[in-house]
């Protein structure tokens, strides 16, 4: 393998076409302002290095970035790319992901609108992101212990989990299917509308107008928080632990709810049963 080690890159391609290299303590900026660093490179081992200069990693087959930064001047750092692991790393520029495959996030921090797009296998553990559009389009997502704040994320995605997450987000998970959310808390406005067989289990779900237009939906064993006129022509099964402000024109299944400030039936296609059942009590688990 090949050593490149404390260097700095301006220039246009400036690694063009590498296979097998490490990349060490380098820094890709300067005056020349040169675009496309490692283009069309294949087995690209970076770590530690500084990254200020637009479209490094583009048709790249196999790359490992560690402990290192993207600064916003890089935007669309990796494109068309494919086998990828990011880990303890600032991506900070525009677009920084889209039209990958089989990418591994850890522990990195990403601020970086329209991130994600299109995007096929993508694993995401123990990261925070700052985004609008996030990850929209992408398929078979699994994200755990991640934590992101923006507008209009997971919109479209298809095939995917998530595991102890925090999301603040308006306008999530529109039009998503196949998906999975446990043990997380979903804050914003409008969640979920028009998606189609989507599960939340064990989740506390907070915001206006949530779970909307939706298809083979189900809620087990979730909170709810300012919610107010939930679940409006939806297809739904769910068993709720909190009270909910208003219901509005479910359709179809069954909605178990210890309590209900409205529910409000004025469309005579909505059938949706709605059951007023206080919830278990906790079990007892002191030692005897």
């Amino acid at each position: 393998m090949k050593r490149i080690e404390n260097q700095t890159f301006d220039q246009e391609r400036a690694l063009y076409g590498v296979r097998d290299v490490q990349v060490t303590d380098c820094a890709f900026d300067g005056p020349a302002d040169g675009e496309s660093a490692f283009k069309e490179g294949a087995g690209i081992d970076v770590q530690r290095c500084f990254f200020n200069l637009r479209y490094p990693f583009w048709h790249d087959h196999g790359v490992v970035i560690r402990d290192s930064e993207m600064t916003e001047h890089c935007r669309a750092a990796l494109w068309y790319s494919d086998h990828i692991e990011i880990s303890r790393t600032k991506l900070h520029g525009i677009k920084a992901l889209r039209e990958c495959a089989e990418v591994t996030l850890r522990d990195c921090d990403i601020v970086s609108p329209e991130f994600g797009w299109s995007v096929r296998g993508i694993t995401t553990e123990r990261c925070t992101a700052q985004s609008e559009y996030f990850m929209m389009r992408s398929s078979d997502l699994h994200f755990c212990d991640v934590t992101f704040k923006g507008k209009y994320s997971f919109q479209y995605i298809e095939n995917a989990t998530f595991d102890n997450c925090r999301l603040d987000t308006k306008d999530a998970f529109w039009h998503a299917r196949n998906v999975v959310v446990r043990n997380s808390i979903i804050k914003g406005e409008y969640l979920a509308w028009y998606c189609e067989n989507v599960t939340f289990e064990n989740c506390t779900i907070i915001g206006t107008q949530p779970l909307c237009y939706c298809k083979a939906l189900r809620l087990v064993n979730c909170k709810m928080e300012e919610a107010d006129l939930a679940f409006e022509k939806s297809d739904v099964q769910a068993t709720l632990l909190t009270p909910v402000l208003s219901i509005k024109n479910p359709y179809s299944g069954r909605i178990t709810v210890p309590e209900v400030g409205a529910i409000i039936r004025d469309d005579e296609n909505a059938r949706c049963e709605i059951a007023l059942a206080q919830p278990a009590a906790p079990k007892d688990t002191r030692c005897a």
